[in-house]
């Protein structure tokens, strides 16, 4: 019998010794990642941020600079930080998490001294916007659960940025699940710069050692006649509804369960007859409105809770009460088979078979079993508050949901989250029903049973909520589905995308020359920081070695680690090899055969965003626009810079006398009906503080979304232009917008030399800013006839004293301003 010895470990200056087992799969991609801009695959549990973490330590090590990490949401913010924290070897302070809990101004302080930065994505790209941060000085970022760059998520932005202003950047993408098929990866890749792909799966050897089986069983649950026709009688509604887009030419069946490819399809196409100025667009889109919002109270129905329809249901009905309410509303709550549908619901005092066969399948493995610890995943806060509520009668149970509040139902705090997480992990309670928040990366202690309470139509998600067990010993997965409703389509699609994405994966391992001829000219260029001459550490700099960071010392280079083992060259020793699978040795030569030596390549264009300008045009942006992509695209441009406030008047300050409020044809309809403030009072404000305020109006349908008369439409737009003064500006759309904005203030500050400057805040007035403000007050006269008053006069006091004939010879002022002007100023005070 061979005497057990102790695990070895990874040795590196870095590193707290003896603390990161040696594991060959992640040296190996660890390797990898250093020498080039790689998508890291690698399931759920099998320590993808151990990777990372090896990578930004030799990064740090031989390249200086700092690192930054990204994750999704700040529960794994703030669990990636406690693991960095743990295994790195060095001061606690130099790694610091940046979420929206920490204040602007704190994040651009503690940027500059930290070594690594951890956060979430959001507060980044907002930093970036507002010019608060740089990532000239980042060596290593690692986008976390990367198969969400996609769109409009802020890591598409952030590694646009980074590959754009970063001197010697690297990219680490970690996921599980990349992607459901080939496509798919190789939009991540290309939206994060990525040239490489690395993929271990459970098949491979050295993976397979710390893998367990995981069981998956489905559990058929037939539906009650109560719900069933409950059910039916919105499908009639939805049947209804798509034969009306069948008649105006975008449908082409009326089957209710139309799939969500179909109505996306129909949307594009009534979204095209809206481009043409049709009115059938118009009706259309409503009428398509009211056939999604039919759809989830079917979905809700089927595959959820009573009870959650029943919520459902009474949020339609507060929004139709509401003032401007959409038509699509409006004409849903007042549909006679919607209002049996809701009565039905109502009156249902019983309980969806998914809640007992839930109860019985946590008896079996809490009691019978003699389980720990189970997760039940469900698509609804609605129903996981149903399933807390019905479930503690028997058994300890916690949710766990996401931080914003909705209609009837809290959120939790990150702090909440991250108790509710330790609480479970020492086992105070035994059951935690979470919805998606839980299904990535989260460090969630090792269950025995992971319960769906629906099957999810993604392979990723499926692939995420499967990981939370079978880390540590076999585990068991179980999906409830009821009969003859989309659970059933969404299983077999997530299974049948599983599958596709497992076999992706097989065919993608080590054919990183495969993905670099997928990519488009600006990939081409990044995939040339994977060259072998260019394994200096110093990616992306000419041949030449920089002259401020020295040649790279590696036992790839010298031949000898100078006395430093284990991570300097992040290579597995030749015992280590020999027990892996043969294809893993020639994936790793062939990988170096084919890397392109050449590091001189022509600047990279295509979706890589150009460095800031330092040429002084600048746009203030109000925090509150940041829902939009309007900043992200300003932010880009090289002939202006961008910076964030939270401005008290308008949403855009081009210069010290133009500023702007941007409504979307919905908010615009929105403010004329009523909401927090006015459209008037909004405008109001504007006029007060700046002389040439513009209302920009985004989008199209004016006369048609909005069950409001034209008539009052174009009155509200008359007494904006002509009683108030501000130009009325009409775009396209975000493009349209941003295009528009830059222009003035490229006129306003190139042309015109007018600085930027922000009023109506909180910050001290000049002393010509403040007399315009005290004489503009007067009689509600605004700025531009303020100004007129004082040039005339001369002073505050010359314009209080003025008489009416005097007042009347200033441009802009007739008899009855004057007379108004006097009233104020000469009046008893009351």
């Amino acid at each position: 019998m061979v005497a057990s010895q102790d695990p070895a470990y990874v040795d590196h200056p870095l590193l707290i010794p003896a603390f990161i087992e040696r594991r060959l799969y992640q040296i190996q991609l660890a390797g990898a990642a250093r020498d080039a801009n790689t998508l890291v695959c690698l399931p759920t549990g099998l320590g993808k941020t151990t990777v990372s973490l090896l990578v930004t330590a030799e990064r740090l090590h031989e390249v200086g600079g700092k690192s930054l990490f990204l994750a999704p949401t700040k529960p794994l913010v703030q669990q990636h930080a406690d693991f960095y924290r743990t295994a790195l070897d060095i001061p606690e302070d130099d790694i610091v998490v940046f979420t929206g809990d920490v204040r602007p101004d704190d994040r651009a302080a503690l940027w500059e001294d930290a070594r690594i930065v951890i956060a979430t994505p959001q507060v980044v790209e907002n930093d970036l916007i507002g010019n608060r941060i740089s990532l000239e000085d980042v060596t290593h970022l690692t986008f976390d659960e990367c198969h969400r760059a996609s769109g409009d998520y802020a890591y598409v932005y952030i590694g646009e940025r980074y590959h754009a202003d970063a001197k010697h950047p690297l990219v680490t993408g970690m996921s599980a699940s990349p992607g459901g098929d080939q496509e798919a990866i190789l939009e991540v890749c290309e939206n994060l710069g990525l040239a490489e792909v690395e993929v271990m799966t459970e098949e491979d050897a050295d993976v397979a050692e710390y893998t367990h089986n995981t069981d998956v069983e489905w559990v058929r649950i037939q539906l009650p006649d109560e719900i069933i026709e409950i059910r039916d009688a919105l499908n009639e509604v939805i049947t209804d509804r798509l034969e009306k887009l069948k008649q105006l030419g975008v449908a082409k069946s009326t089957k209710p369960d139309v799939s969500q490819k179909n109505l996306n399809r129909m949307r594009a196409e009534l979204q095209r007859l809206m481009n043409a100025d049709k009115s059938e667009g118009y009706k259309g889109m409503s009428t398509h409105a009211e056939v999604m919002k039919l759809r989830r109270a079917v979905e809700l129905v089927e595959t959820q809770s009573v009870e959650s329809v029943r919520r459902y249901f009474e949020r339609q009905r507060n929004a139709a009460r509401s003032s401007g309410a959409s038509k699509a509303s409006q004409r849903l709550v007042a549909e006679p088979k919607v209002r049996e549908a809701m009565r039905k619901a109502e009156s249902f005092d019983g309980l969806h078979p998914k809640f007992r066969r839930t109860r019985i399948l946590l008896a079996e493995t809490l009691g019978l079993n003699d389980g720990e610890r189970v997760i039940v995943f469900t698509e609804s806060r609605d129903t996981a508050e149903a399933l807390v509520e019905f479930l503690s009668e028997n058994f300890s149970v916690h949710r766990f949901v996401g931080q914003g509040d909705r209609e009837g139902s809290s959120g939790m705090t990150q702090k909440e989250q991250q108790e509710t997480l330790d609480r479970f992990r020492d086992g105070d309670f035994e059951v935690l029903v979470s919805t998606s928040v839980a299904e990535e990366g989260l460090d969630v202690p090792e269950v025995d049973l992971v319960l769906f309470f629906e099957p999810v139509p993604t392979a990723i998600r499926s692939i995420q909520r499967k990981g939370r067990t079978g880390r540590q010993a076999d585990g068991r997965v179980v999906v409830l589905l009821a009969e003859n409703t989309r659970d059933e389509a969404y299983f077999w699609i997530s299974r049948r995308r599983e599958k596709t994405m497992k076999q992706e994966l097989r065919e993608l391992k080590g054919s990183a020359p495969d993905i670099e001829a997928e990519l488009d000219s600006a990939q081409q260029a990044l995939a040339s920081f994977a060259s072998s001459e260019s394994s200096t550490g110093n990616e992306g700099v000419d041949g030449d070695e920089s002259e401020d960071q020295p040649p790279k010392t590696t036992a790839a280079s010298t031949g000898a680690n100078n006395g430093q083992s284990g991570l300097a060259d992040f290579s597995p020793s030749e015992e280590e090899l020999a027990r892996a699978e043969p294809d893993d040795t020639d994936e790793d030569e062939s990988a170096d055969a084919d890397a392109d030596g050449d590091t001189e390549s022509s600047e990279p264009t295509g979706t890589i965003a150009k460095a800031q300008s330092d040429d002084g045009v600048e746009i203030v942006v109000d925090q509150r626009e940041l829902d939009s992509n309007i900043a992200r695209m300003l932010s880009k441009r090289d002939d202006l810079t961008t910076r964030l406030e939270t401005l008290a008047v308008g949403d855009y300050v081009l210069s010290d006398r133009v500023a702007v409020e941007r409504k979307s044809v919905s908010d615009f309809l929105d403010t004329l009906t009523g909401g927090d403030r006015s459209i008037f009072e909004q405008i109001a404000d504007l006029t007060r503080h700046y002389a040439r305020p513009i209302l920009i109006i985004e989008g199209r349908g004016l006369y048609e979304e909005r069950n409001i008369h034209p008539g009052a439409i174009r009155g509200a737009l008359s007494s904006i232009a002509v009683d108030f003064g501000v130009s009325v500006l009409f775009t396209e759309g975000e493009d349209d917008t941003a295009e528009m904005l830059a222009t003035i203030a490229l006129r306003e500050q190139t042309e015109r030399k007018r600085n930027v400057s922000v009023h109506g805040g909180k910050s001290s007035k000049t002393l010509d800013e403040q007399q315009e403000y005290v004489v503009s007050a007067i009689a509600d006269i605004g700025p531009v006839t303020a100004r007129n008053l004082l040039e005339a006069f001369g002073t505050v006091e010359a314009v209080m004293i003025a008489s009416e004939d005097e007042l009347q010879d200033v441009r802009g002022v007739g008899a009855v301003t004057a007379e108004r002007i006097r009233e104020v100023i000469g009046a008893d005070y009351r």
